[in-house]
């Protein structure tokens, strides 16, 4: 009984004592937060003397208040314990109410956003806290602000699921579901980040801030199937987000990391979302090292500073401006003001990751730089200055001097978090209750995944092959009944009706892609279960899928994609794969890639996925299972069920359809065969047919095919000087070239042929009608499409003669033809007259923009069609205009350049190492080099490499560009191919060219090839490679390697900091006329992206990559000699291309001397046909050893530069 009494007391005692420290922070709260919450509108102004209420500023003070009122009610043990927390929860709900008021104010904007993406449609960023209006207009302030709408949808979350109630209508909740769509596209949105100010000048410019998208991130996940309404809502109060935008914002977050936009190397910022309360990393190591960057470089003794040349508060700012000028952020460094808020962070971030040493450490640093008020409470100043008069003594000693607080005291965001891990340390409140969404766990280790498959056969028909030819079991679409599967844009359109609201002026979702996460999960839908493919199996998005090779190989990606990114998604991801009769027809054979791929399946294991193979109706208990709870539900419930029911019954009527013309379409093919009856797909709807319908003979008999007439002349490729991969030394032939290049550019103009130009409209459409080949119809359509609009009628005499009344009709009826025929020139040809756009256009350069590289469209200096960048994520629309731009009319080089951006958005998600060094690609000079090594392996002239190169299918053009990429050789020499050894010699040259063709095909299809050395090799690597290699002494090796890696702008790493380093140790750099002045490194630190992307429109100015590749080298050795030079100190401009002059002269100097190759041509003043007047044999040169390029460009900037060269030296 005493003991029993003695617990008692203990209890009481322990509640006594939290009740006292919590209304010690009641005090506080109240006297540093809820004074300055207005009455009416809950909203905290942000001083006495302005009633502006900042978004972000107003949700993180509440915090404090909320993590307050939590730990009342843990602790209560009487009704005053009890009311307290239930007042504290209403002043939380009163601001949230308050914030939410005033953006549904602005609904318009929301809803333009969507569409627009557009910063003056964004909303505002803060408001009056008098009545929830506007402050400034909407060109006045830097208002996109990502993070700040995803900072209120988050707490927004985590404050619904701890038990408040804030959202009271239906309408509030459809509101909120626009605000998803409003946030979700954070990762291709540039904002103004969370200091309002864009880049780092000030200068009102936008850019991608890695803290905005985190917290979006952060804010899609928790928002993710949450009930706003708690345990007393419906289907209709649920927000649902697609899986697929944050699979894109940790795409793009985790490639930023630990860098927070193109001006800044790093963000204290960072930490919001590494650690409390965004909790947007599932990566660890990532987090360690995002956090270690931003204490190694902006900690002081104060806190930390924002970035990198802070300007804001600092002595040496001019506050009669806002915006800085690039040149005086240099005056920045070093006295960067430096903010204790960001230490409350880190006190939380050890707290939630149990890392007591950090806590303690940081606890006592930050307690000395509170400042107490008259009555012993303790504030959180806003900032720490050095003043005026300690200036010089900073720069010269940086961290020395003491700093006196500027700004608001209290800062209540920081005031707020310095509460919270009050509240935290003494034990009032866990970790769990403030994150009750559980998302600090997301670094948790997760289980193995298996990835649930299921392949079925189109009919009946393709099971029965699949079983008696190959033992191969598998169910038919119809046997999976009453399981629906449709393709994916089937979904974007259910989706579509997601946050619609008529009464409100909501439109809904945009309808756009969906993405491979999202058509991995099992949809549920008035008592009906729903499977949808994969975009890239529906045929009539793009031409890309009428290619089955790529399609398979889509499919294997697709798997290892969902494996390696099934991230906090419940249950398994389940994917149907539909055998179509084309694709089985395709890969019939015993080792085909279909076959190939299914028994792969049936191990267990494909492309590093693990993978199940079993039935559909095996997987739905435990597959991930999504109700689509909006159809049916709100004001327009029942029209949006008649309405998506209605399109389903579209859906299966068109299948039905093309199903039928298909076998109408084989039968007649036939008849083709015997009778020779012209023209017969005018009579058939191909725009009902599926593009990947096509007998396995035309199907297997695919050649390099010639391309023909007024359609081949419209072509700019060709003209343009393509990289000789093996160089043809003979003058009489450099001049034959040069002559056939001349007519061919004379022949080319805009004139159409002289043969359609004298006949009439209806002549030509006679001749349409009449015709019996591709060609001379691609050809007449081309003449129609260059004289006439797309929406041309056709005029009605002829209408009974073709499918569809207009010009674009006819036109889509040869590009179906093509792409049943896999006629892969005419298909971009007439998929460019169309002006068709692949739906991940959008998503393929955003991929590479993030990763920090830019694109470049079009060939240098060709005229009307020079380059065109592009700089930052585009809409589809504008990235096509570009394209349209660059190429002019060239619309066959406009669909190379989409497929291209498209393979290297997926090599660059699979394997980033093949980009390294690179940070512009230059799709010209790619497609150049593509051309460039068919001319090699084929032998063949330019021309006849271009026509190869357009007829290669998506599949081989796709693993041709992986070959370059990675380094491989097609075909280089007889000891590494895996052609047949038996000889070619005896066969005439058609023979010899036609086996050719068919084993670049044979390489292409399967990826043979030889892997090089490394391509790019610089005086810093060891060169242990034999002498002898037969490989390396090959004549032109060495100056295919340089225009390889100059097409592809490879540079090593760490290349362009270390020509910063350099630059600070001379008045500059000049790179062919392009000046790189000392002053860059006072505008810009040496890892600020921008500065890269100077040096590389310095080089970018030089047209031959194989001299760009040389200048690259001479700067290397410069940066070298800079480095471990004492002396190298010079108050003048070194010229690059000076060093390369002189090396090439000391070259040929050598050459006399032992009687080199080059005593054939430049040394004894004979020039080569080569670029910038450099000797051939010095680009062909290796770069180490002692008659390497490398120890004659040394050798040159030792005397330039007036260096006394070591004697025993030679770059290696």
């Amino acid at each position: 009984m005493s003991r029993r009494n003695s617990l008692s007391r203990a209890k009481v005692r322990v509640r006594r004592d939290s009740g006292t420290k919590l209304d010690y922070y009641n005090k506080i709260v109240n006297k540093t937060i809820l004074a300055h919450q207005d009455p009416v509108t809950g909203l905290l102004a942000a001083s006495n003397e302005s009633d502006h209420s900042w978004v972000r500023d107003d949700v993180y003070s509440i915090l404090a208040v909320w993590a307050l009122a939590l730990a009342y009610k843990k602790h209560a043990d009487k009704d005053y314990g009890r009311a307290k927390a239930y007042e504290l929860e209403q002043s939380v709900v009163k601001l949230m109410r308050g914030l939410l008021q005033a953006m549904i104010l602005q609904i318009k904007k929301v809803e333009r956003f969507k569409y627009t993406l557009d910063p003056r449609d964004s909303l505002h960023a803060k408001y009056s806290s008098k009545n929830c209006a506007t402050v400034v207009g909407d060109l006045e302030w830097g208002h996109l602000q990502i993070d700040a709408v995803s900072l209120y949808l988050l707490c927004l979350a985590e404050m619904t699921a701890s038990g408040l109630q804030i959202v009271y209508t239906l309408d509030e909740v459809l509101f909120i579901q626009n605000l998803i769509f409003y946030i979700e596209n954070s990762y291709q949105i540039p904002d103004y980040g969370i200091w309002e100010r864009g880049d780092k000048t000030n200068h009102g410019l936008p850019e991608l801030n890695a803290s905005s998208i985190g917290m979006a991130k952060a804010a899609l996940q928790a928002m993710d199937e949450l009930d706003l309404f708690g345990s007393r809502g419906s289907d209709a109060s649920v927000i649902h987000v697609m899986s697929d935008t944050i699979y894109w914002c940790n795409t793009i977050l985790t490639c930023m990391l630990p860098r927070e936009s193109n001006s800044k190397e790093t963000d204290a910022a960072l930490l919001s979302i590494i650690s409390y309360p965004g909790f947007a990393l599932d990566d660890m190591e990532l987090v360690n090292t995002t956090r270690h960057e931003i204490l190694s470089k902006l900690q002081g003794r104060y806190g930390c500073c924002r970035f990198i040349r802070d300007g804001y508060k600092t002595a040496r700012e001019d506050p009669s401006r806002l915006h800085y000028e690039p040149w005086e952020l240099k005056i920045f460094e070093n006295i960067e003001c430096e903010w204790p808020l960001f230490w409350c962070y880190l006190v939380l971030d050890g707290l939630f990751y149990n890392n007591d040493d950090q806590v303690d450490a940081v606890s006592e640093n930050l307690e000395k730089v509170l400042i107490k008020d008259a009555e012993s409470v303790r504030l959180v100043p806003e900032l720490y200055a050095v003043p005026a008069y300690k200036v010089e003594e900073e720069y010269k000693n940086p961290k020395s001097q003491d700093r006196v607080p500027l700004g608001k005291v209290p800062h209540m965001w920081g005031q707020s978090l310095y509460i919270i891990s009050k509240l935290l340390r003494d034990n009032l409140i866990a970790p769990g209750e403030l994150d009750p969404l559980n998302r600090r766990l997301a670094i948790q280790p997760k289980p193995d995944l298996v990835v649930q498959v299921a392949v079925l056969a189109e009919n009946d028909d393709v099971q029965m092959k699949l079983a008696k030819d190959h033992n191969i079991n598998v169910q038919t679409v119809n046997d999976v009944a009453p399981i629906q599967i449709y393709p994916a844009k089937v979904l974007a359109y259910i989706y579509s009706f997601l946050g619609k609201n008529e009464r409100l002026g909501l439109t809904g979702r945009p309808e756009t892609d969906i993405g491979y996460l999202s058509t991995s999960k099992l949809y549920t839908m008035n008592g009906q279960i729903f499977v949808f493919t994969a975009g890239f199996m529906d045929h009539k998005s793009f031409y890309l899928a009428s290619d089955i090779d790529f399609t398979l190989d889509s499919f294997r990606t697709y798997l290892s994609f969902i494996e390696r990114n099934w991230n906090n998604i419940p249950g398994r991801p389940t994917v149907v794969f539909v055998v179509t009769k084309e694709i089985y027809d395709a890969h019939e054979a015993l080792n085909s890639q279909l076959i190939s791929t299914i028994k792969k399946l049936y191990s267990g294991y494909i492309n590093g996925a693990r993978v199940q193979l079993g039935k559909l109706e095996d997987f739905i208990k435990t597959a991930c299972l999504t109700s689509l709870t909006f159809i049916g539900t709100g004001e327009d419930g029942i029209e949006s069920e008649k309405q998506v029911l209605k399109y389903l019954e579209e859906q299966n009527s068109t299948l039905t359809k093309a199903s039928d013309l298909i076998n109408r379409y084989k039968a007649s093919l036939c008849d083709l065969e015997k009778s020779g009856t012209p023209n017969l797909l005018t009579t058939i709807n191909l725009s009902q047919i599926s593009l990947n319908n096509l007998n396995k003979n035309q199907n297997r008999s695919k050649k390099l095919g010639s391309i023909m007439g007024i359609v081949k002349r419209s072509r700019s490729i060709q003209y343009s000087e393509c990289p000789r991969i093996i160089e043809k030394t003979k003058s009489a032939l450099v001049n034959k070239n040069q002559e056939e290049a001349n007519e061919r550019q004379q022949s080319r103009s805009s004139i159409p042929n002289e043969t359609y130009q004298k006949m009439n409209d209806d002549d030509l459409l006679n001749l349409l009608r009449e015709n019996k080949s591709l060609h001379d119809e691609a050809d007449i359509l081309h003449y129609l499409y260059e004289t006439k609009d797309l929406d041309w009628e056709i005029p009605s005499i002829h209408k009974n003669y073709f499918q569809g009344n207009k010009l674009r009709d006819l036109i889509i009826n040869v590009y179906e033809k093509a792409s049943l025929r896999k006629m892969w020139w005419l298909v971009r040809h007439s998929a460019g007259m169309l002006e068709l756009t692949s739906d991940q256009l959008s998503k393929a350069v955003l991929t590479l923009i993030v990763r920090q590289k830019q694109i470049s469209i079009g060939f240098p200096s060709m005229g009307n069609n020079s380059e065109i960048s592009i700089k930052s994520p585009l809409p589809r629309d504008q990235i096509f205009s570009l394209i349209k731009q660059a190429w002019n009319k060239d619309i066959s080089m406009m669909m190379i350049t989409q497929e291209l951006l498209i393979y290297l958005a997926l090599f660059i998600g699979t394997e980033p190492q093949l980009f390294q060094g690179m940070i512009r690609l230059r799709l010209g000079l790619i497609t150049q080099v593509m051309i460039g090594e068919l001319e090699r392996t084929l032998n063949c002239s330019v021309e006849d490499a271009t026509d190869h190169l357009l007829n290669l299918s998506p599949f081989e053009m796709k693993t041709l560009l992986y070959m370059i990429l990675s380094g491989k050789e097609m075909g280089a020499t007889s000891i590494y191919s895996t052609r047949p050894s038996s000889s070619i010699c005896d066969m005439d040259d058609n023979k010899k060219a036609e086996m050719e063709r068919r084993h670049l095909r044979d390489e292409l299809k399967h990826g043979y090839s030889v892997r090089n050395k490394p391509i790019l090799l610089t005086a810093e690597e060891n060169d242990n490679e034999d002498s002898n290699d037969s490989d390396l002494d090959k004549h032109g090796q060495w100056i295919r390697r340089r225009r390889l890696d100059g097409s592809l702008n490879r540079v090593s790493i760490g290349f362009y900091s270390k020509v910063w380093m350099a630059l600070e140790k001379c008045q500059g750099i000049e790179i062919y006329g392009y000046i790189l002045n000392q002053s860059l490194t006072r505008e810009m630190t040496k890892e600020e992206l921008k500065f890269a992307l100077l040096v590389e429109d310095a080089l970018n100015l030089i047209k031959e990559p194989e001299y760009r590749q040389l200048i690259v080298e001479a700067c290397m050795l410069m940066i070298m000699l800079a480095q471990n030079e004492p002396r190298f100190y010079l108050n003048e401009i070194i010229v690059i291309d000076d060093i390369v002059i002189r090396a090439n002269e000391l070259f040929l100097q050598e050459q006399i001397k032992y009687n080199g190759d080059a005593t054939l041509c430049c040394a004894i003043g004979k020039k080569c046909p080569s670029a910038r007047g450099i000797c051939e044999h010095f680009y062909d040169l290796a770069p180490s050893g002692r008659f390497g390029s490398m120890n004659y460009l040394f050798k040159a900037l030792t005397q330039l530069l007036r260096i006394q060269e070591n004697p025993d030296c030679i770059v290696c």
